[in-house]
């Protein structure tokens, strides 16, 4: 799928709708889905009124090819996205495929929550897997996420048990997989779907992270929709990711929200006030005490940063 289908160059007056599957450097990867040659790859440019009306064409967009010249594969145009992260870019997800180790590098709670609330906000959905279960086992985990009901799977890279569970959740849709460097997101990938034969690579001691294996987004086909390989992080690159205004804070998390409209004052925020239906759930164990500070965590971040920004 990724290699370009340079023999087949489609006619001036022919307009192909497909699916970036790939961005780099300027030149894009894109999946014909329509006319004779649905299926191919193409190798395209980008039009330069995009760079004048401040966007760019990213891996999962959806967008029109025309021929110039008789031999260029031009992105004419980008059609409307129904979802955009900024980092890193990309399109019109149904899914994010949050992956986690349950040993080295171990789960960072905050930063998990961060990337939770960011898809919320972004009407994605979240998919919560812990891999390197045959090291360490996920505790608690599973149990505080599945209660606010994200599907959370547990999957050993080793043995491939539980990863039918993650192939079904995915099925049919747009989904990204995304984690932390060193996570086993891509031999999570290479367990789902072998033939992918993606580049791995062991865990830094000096770091104690992975190295970066994938450098750029890139999506694949597969059972009846797409999945999209994406390049690790580290803890401080999540403020690249998105900003959740504070005025939003309390709706991206989802478990909140049956207590929202409930507080004693009408312009609650959750942190100090007297009467705080939020606060209470947490008491009564309704809400994880671990989610509400990361809660507390987030909104004085956003607090440094005036909504408008």
């Amino acid at each position: 799928m990724n290699d370009f289908s340079e023999v087949i160059i489609i006619s001036s007056f022919d307009v192909i709708e497909g699916i970036i599957t790939k961005a780099v450097g300027g030149f894009y990867s894109v999946e014909a889905l329509n006319g004779v040659c649905a299926g191919a790859t193409l190798k395209c440019v980008a039009r330069g009124i995009f760079r004048t009306q401040n966007i760019s064409p990213a891996a999962g967009d959806i967008v029109s090819v025309e021929c110039e010249n008789g031999k260029d594969h031009v992105i004419s145009k980008i059609h409307e996205r129904r979802s955009f992260l900024v980092r890193p870019p990309i399109a019109n997800l149904d899914r994010i495929v949050f992956v986690n180790s349950t040993a080295e590098p171990a789960v960072n709670r905050f930063v998990l929550d961060k990337l939770i609330a960011i898809a919320d906000s972004k009407g994605i959905e979240p998919v919560i897997v812990f891999t390197k279960i045959d090291l360490r086992e996920a505790g608690e985990l599973p149990e505080i996420y599945g209660k606010i009901g994200i599907p959370v799977c547990t999957v050993n890279n080793l043995t491939g048990e539980g990863a039918d569970i993650v192939r079904e959740l995915i099925r049919g849709k747009t989904s990204a997989f995304v984690g932390n460097s060193g996570v086993g997101k891509s031999s999570l990938l290479n367990v789902l779907y072998p033939e992918l034969e993606l580049e791995t690579a062991h865990i830094s001691k000096k770091l104690g992270r992975g190295r970066h294996t994938t450098r750029s987004v890139e999506f694949y086909k597969k059972d009846g929709g797409y999945i999209a390989d994406t390049p690790g992080f580290s803890t401080v690159d999540t403020e690249r990711y998105c900003r959740i205004p504070k005025s939003e804070m309390d709706f991206a998390f989802r478990e909140f929200r049956p207590f929202l409209g409930k507080c004693e004052f009408s312009n609650c925020v959750h942190v100090k006030e007297r009467g705080c239906a939020v606060k209470a759930a947490v008491v009564n164990c309704d809400i994880a005490r671990s989610r509400y500070e990361s809660y507390l965590r987030m909104f004085e971040e956003a607090g440094r940063i005036n909504d408008w920004e």
